[in-house]
């Protein structure tokens, strides 16, 4: 049976559950917000989390504003680096713009001096607001209540802004409130090693690590009523100035700065249920902004003079906020938690990207920690991007961006190796070099992958031929993405080494890192054979379309016409697997003689867990893997190879994957809905979208699982919702879970928005967007989609 579908006017359209299509607008309040229900300091780092607020500028931890012992506070402004006093370089934690302190009567207001009577914060998913409401008990049974709100502002992201209210609940009282910026901030270093099974409680387990300083203080003072602090980071000498302003009415002001921070004191007399509130205004300027030519203190005083006000500042936030849900809101009719899930995890994506800065990227933990120092990873490309390049296409530009910024640092890292073109460093910061430890932070177990874990560079070339396809942007493509492709694949021609009449990559780690030191790893293999066809196929076509600017491109770096076919060659010659019937495909040579280790134990969240006597650093001898990596050939070339031989290979390695790694369960659930196994793939799916809010790793405290957050946005959008993007266009195979009444989401195809509204047997597509008409394949039909008609189309 052929589907049917009809066109209806969306101004007549009912909703059926009566949620607007415009769900940001108005929403369902549990499914936008996260909350937190009274103190417990054992779970405080994980909150800090979770209840991180940002806008791809930097990103602020959700640390109480008074702090506790045991916090873990910090901000993170995107591309400040600095490798001085640490091994390896850090992304610095920066100033402290939150630092505030109250006191009701001398009697500082925090978890430990007085007693917490109320506790409650909620993160308004929605405008990326950190709301909290304390009632704290005072000696002699008086009670104060205290109600903050923050936020780092979408609309300007040099600008961050705190409120600060204070009520002497049931008596008159002195309140203080003192709140500034402080310079004195440290990164985590390196954890000595202590005796096996050593713990240390919530209270004093940060203070064991060594610390590294990247900033010394350069300036802070006050002009007037408005305080600039300025630093410099020592080794990278990027310059930070951070401009204040503070308003409080009805009471006495007193302002006071040090060599590294500035504060302001607000002094009330408050009677019996008076409030008292202060507003703080925050302007942000470094000297590495993109395009930036005034001096950092200049910009950071001129955006605390634009703000305004807190109220107008948060308005002009929510409105930049409420546009981008309208593109980026993904919500499940039937099951509010997984809607509150994949709301959670959309936003922290949308806070770790800035698409105004093409020089940054976003690490392994976004701006929400010091996990893996802020260094990026090839989680971007694969992981990260398919979220921007679908709902927030100028992100995705800008994050490619930043792989042609680094570029030159790739081509020393290359030259480093011993090999001409560029090779993009396993974990990279603001030059392209490569900054992966070589150590865990403890120091007992060498790392393999900065030498070995390659399969990045073809990553990044995967990345930039997915971007061309879904946005058409030919001139990107031609530009910076030839660039990339053409000095990229130079290096994989010199990197491969003759056997025979083959080519093979010998000493390489796939995204497997239980097993180093391996030849010819199927899933590197394969996308460098695809890598060196893409190139030679850019090539070609900008000899017929682009001529002039190839001639450019070829003058600038010195390509000979010879090259690209000497690519298409080495590919040809490369060992890979490219036979669609070639049943189990070996993840390396040698693979198949490894030890077999079965899985036979499972944690409380359904995660495998090492058997007795493994740990990560001692698998090499087994079949056992830390994460996908034939499997991941499959989710990223599902068209190189035939559905039995997909299925074979996920049955057969997804019962030796271990999980450890958060982007694993994601691609499991895609591939395994690929393959028909369901039952499985909604369980990979829950592992993955609730691996932060359950915590079900037991290591959120330390930054957001960004890979994971948008793994979960991809199985619910191409695994549930069934969305393939290719050369035949946009298509949509929805098959939801028989939990699900309807899976609402939008894409962006060819610069355009196409709003999907799926149930079992029934779809509906909007086309947003002045144009002509679109083609969409819909089950396995095409459905034509005019400007702003729904189309219905019925399941066949």
């Amino acid at each position: 049976m052929h589907s049917a579908y009809m066109q209806t006017n969306p101004a007549s359209r009912a909703s059926g559950d009566g949620e607007t299509a415009n769900a940001a607008t108005h929403p369902r309040e549990p499914t936008w917000s996260v909350v937190e229900h009274g103190w417990n300091p054992q779970r405080a780092n994980y909150f800090e989390t979770i209840f991180t607020v940002g806008n791809g500028r930097l990103g602020t931890r959700g640390s109480l504003e008074e702090r506790h012992t045991g916090a873990l506070p910090g901000t993170f402004i995107a591309g400040v680096y600095d490798a001085y006093d640490s091994p390896v370089i850090d992304l610095v934690n920066a100033p402290d713009w939150l630092d505030s302190e109250i006191f009701v009567d001398g009697l500082r207001l925090d978890t430990e001096s007085a007693q917490v009577i109320e506790h409650r914060r909620s993160l308004d998913l929605r405008s990326g607001v950190l709301h909290r409401d304390t009632v704290f008990g005072l000696p002699g049974g008086a009670r104060a209540r205290l109600r903050t709100e923050r936020f780092a502002s979408t609309a300007d992201r040099d600008l961050c802004c705190l409120r600060i209210e204070v009520t002497c609940l049931d008596h008159a009282g002195a309140v203080t409130v003192r709140t500034g910026i402080d310079g004195n901030r440290r990164n985590l270093e390196r954890l000595p090693t202590y005796r096996e099974q050593t713990a240390f409680g919530h209270e004093r387990k940060w203070d064991k690590w060594a610390k590294s300083t990247h900033l010394v203080s350069v300036g802070a003072r006050f002009d007037g009523a408005v305080g600039v602090l300025e630093s410099r980071t020592i080794d990278s000498g990027l310059d930070l100035a951070f401009a204040l302003t503070c308003s409080g009415e009805g009471g006495r002001r007193h302002q006071r700065s040090r060599h590294d921070g500035i504060e302001v004191q607000w002094h009330f007399d408050v009677g019996p249920g008076e409030t008292v509130r202060v507003d703080k205004l925050v302007g942000l300027a470094t000297s590495r902004d993109h395009l930036a030519v005034r001096p950092e203190r200049e910009r950071a005083l001129d955006t605390v003079a634009r703000a305004g006000s807190f109220d107008t500042a948060a308005a002009a936030n929510r409105a930049a906020w409420d546009r981008q849900w309208v593109d980026a809101d993904c919500s499940v009719v039937g099951d509010d938690r997984v809607t509150q899930a994949l709301r959670f995890a959309i936003y922290h994506l949308l806070i770790a990207a800035n698409p105004d800065d093409p020089t940054v990227s976003i690490g392994a933990k976004a701006l929400s920690g010091e996990g893996y120092r802020g260094h990026v990873f090839w989680d971007t490309e694969v992981m990260l991007l398919p979220f921007f390049l679908f709902t927030q296409p100028r992100a995705a530009r800008a994050l490619l961006g930043y792989r042609h910024h680094t570029l030159p640092g790739a081509r020393e890292v290359a030259a480093d190796n011993g090999t001409g073109g560029a090779r993009f460093a396993w974990e990279s910061a603001d030059t392209g070099r490569e900054e992966c430890p070589r150590y865990t932070p403890d120091g007992k177990e060498r790392f393999y992958t900065r030498e070995e874990e390659l399969h990045i560079t073809a990553d990044i070339a995967y990345a930039i031929i997915r971007y061309a396809a879904v946005t058409g942007d030919d001139d990107y493509l031609f530009g910076q993405g030839a660039e990339i492709l053409f000095e990229t694949a130079r290096f994989w021609v010199q990197r491969c080494t003759e056997d025979g009449d083959s080519l093979v990559l010998r000493t390489v780690m796939g995204p497997d890192e239980f097993h180093s030191h391996v030849d010819n790893n199927a899933f590197t293999n394969k996308l460098v054979h695809w890598h060196l066809r893409q190139a030679a196929a850019v090539y070609e076509r900008m000899s017929r379309e682009r001529r002039e600017r190839l001639h450019d491109l070829m003058a600038s770096i010195g390509l000979d016409p010879s090259e690209p076919a000497g690519w298409r060659a080495a590919a040809d010659r490369l060992r890979a697997p490219t036979d669609p019937d070639c049943g189990v495909i070996e993840q390396f040579d040698g693979y198949f003689d490894r030890t077999v280790v079965p899985i036979v134990d499972w944690d409380a969240h359904g995660m495998p867990r090492l058997p007795v006597r493994y740990s990560p650093f001692d698998c090499e001898a087994t079949s056992l893997l830390k994460q996908p990596d034939v499997v991941m050939l499959l989710h990223m070339l599902p068209d190189e190879y035939s559905m039995a031989t997909r299925r074979l290979n996920y049955e057969f390695y997804e019962q030796r994957t271990m999980h450890k790694s958060s982007l694993s369960p994601s691609i499991h659930a895609i591939v395994g809905l690929q393959v028909g196994d369901s039952r499985t793939a909604q369980r990979y799916f829950e592992r993955s979208a609730f691996v932060d809010l359950d915590d079900n790793q037991g290591n959120t405290e330390e930054g957001i699982h960004i890979a994971s957050a948008a793994g979960t946005w991809q199985v619910a959008t191409h695994g549930f919702g069934g969305v393939r993007a290719d050369a035949d266009g946009l298509r949509f195979t929805p098959a939801l879970p028989g939990s699900w009444q309807r899976l609402r989401f939008s894409v962006h195809w060819r610069g355009r928005p196409v709003r999907a509204d799926l149930g079992h047997r029934d779809a509906r597509f909007e086309l947003l967007g002045a144009g002509p008409p679109v083609r969409i394949i819909v089950w396995g039909e095409p459905v034509t989609l005019e400007p702003g008609v729904v189309v219905e189309v019925a399941a066949p």
